[in-house]
Formats: structure tokens, sequence, C-alpha cells
């Protein structure tokens, strides 16, 4: 395949992106792909400490990018920081949700308040970026939107391997709210989709995988556990333009995990 052909169907010169959780672990993994496919980038997290070295480290990789702190749980919010990440680096045409939370313990001793904190931060904050930047890609006519989701919003997962009912439901509704505004904003030359990957190692999943151990291992085909790098070609896929007529889906990217 030639060079050309190559940067005709992934380049993303010329447009901006929105990555939230960009700070760190997937989002920012995400956020330095963006860049690098020639995207300018806009990452948001929740802790400045943390946004301040990734906006460094992309900036000293030769990528336009602004770092906002926000809560995307909150409306108010998330309005100014979308308003604001569109005066930084031009019309959104592209939107990453990768910010989320867990919260591990028994579903039947699962405290109320941090089942709340899970949802409102993987759910409800999904939803408000989505409606904040579709918004713009509507009146525009024209948008990529890519929801992380997870396996664990597919199937059901031992105790003994990951106790989070609250993530995976929080990533149940990433998944069907990805499939329903991909029917909605389809006429609007706007395409939704999400990424389901399987264990990654982030600073949320570290302790979820060491754990697992070889008993997660043995649930996986190809025997290994997955690396952010192995993200990186589906996501640049589902954002791309030539991605027009993919919509509704959600990728998993497992190692086999769920196909068993």
């Amino acid at each position: 395949m030639s060079t050309s052909l190559l940067a005709q169907l992934f380049s993303l010169d010329g447009q901006a992106a929105l990555v939230t959780g960009g700070s760190r672990g997937i989002g920012l993994a995400v956020a330095r792909a963006l860049g690098g496919a020639g995207a300018r980038v806009a990452i948001v997290a929740r802790r400045a400490e943390w946004l301040e070295p990734a906006e460094r480290e992309m900036r000293d990789a030769g990528i336009r990018c602004a770092a906002f702190a926000a809560d995307v749980a909150d409306a108010a919010q998330v309005a100014r920081t979308v308003e604001a990440a569109q005066e930084a680096v031009g019309d959104l045409s592209i939107l990453v949700n990768a910010a989320g939370r867990s919260w591990g313990a028994p579903a039947e001793t699962m405290p109320p308040e941090r089942w709340r904190e899970v949802l409102d931060v993987n759910a409800t904050g999904t939803f408000l970026m989505c409606q904040a930047v579709g918004r713009g890609m509507i009146a525009r006519r024209y948008g990529r939107i890519l929801n992380i989701a997870s396996v664990a919003g597919l199937a059901g997962t031992p105790p003994e391997i990951m106790d989070a009912a609250g993530y995976a439901a929080s990533k149940g509704a990433v998944i069907a709210l990805t499939r329903d505004l991909a029917v909605k904003w389809a006429r609007h030359g706007i395409t939704v989709n999400a990424l389901a990957p399987g264990f990654i190692p982030t600073r949320m999943s570290e302790t979820v995988i060491a754990r697992g151990g070889q008993e997660l291992l043995d649930r996986i085909p190809l025997g290994r556990i997955g690396t952010l790098d192995d993200l990186i070609g589906a996501t640049l896929c589902l954002v791309a333009p030539s991605a027009g007529y993919i919509t509704g889906q959600v990728l998993v990217v497992d190692g086999g995990m769920t196909a068993v």
C-alpha cells in the first residue's frame, strides 16, 4: 500500500479533536495517536497535575495541544470546556470519550454513592460530551465520535477477576448510547462507534490484572494481556474520514476473550 493511499485513508490533517480522560492511560495514548496523524488535540481530565505533563509531552512531540481541567459529569463544566477547546484548536470534528472511573466491591455490598459516581462519570459524562460536541457537528454536518466502552459491558466477569458491577453497568450504558446516537445522528453526517478493550494495563486496571493472574490469561486465546498500542489502529480507523460507512458498531479489542 502506497504512502499516499495510507495518508488518504487515515490522515487527520486539518481536523480538531477532543479527548476526555486525556491525561493518562487510554485517553493519553489516543490523544498522542490523533496528534501524530495530524489532528489538533484538546485533552480534558479532572486533575491538573496530570494534565500539565501530558500537554507538555504532546507539545514536545510537535502536536498542537490544549489542556483543560473539568469534570465531565458536570453539564456546566462540559459546556464551558467544549467552548474553550473549540477556541483553542478549532471546530471539533472528532470526539473520543475515554474518561472513566471504577469502584471495586461485591454487588451485594456496593455503596450506592460509589455506584452513582461511576455511572455519573462513565455514562452521564459520555452523554454530556456527546451532546455538547454533537451540536456543533450537527451544524457542520460532519463528525466522528468514538466512545471507549469495555468488554465488561458485553459480558459478565467472575468476581475472582473483577468485582465492579457499577463499572460493567456503566459500560453497557455507553454501548447502548453509542448505538442509539448512531441511528439518530447518521442523517447529520456523524458516525458514532465504540471501542471495547479487554484488559489493558492502566492505573485503573493494573490491580485487576495482577489479581486475575494466570486465570485471566487462560481466558484470552492470544495468551497475553493487551497493550495501549493494540488500541491505536482501531482508533484511527474509526475516527478517520474513510470510516464514513461505519457507525453504531462496537469494535472489541480483547485478544479473543469474548469469542470463547
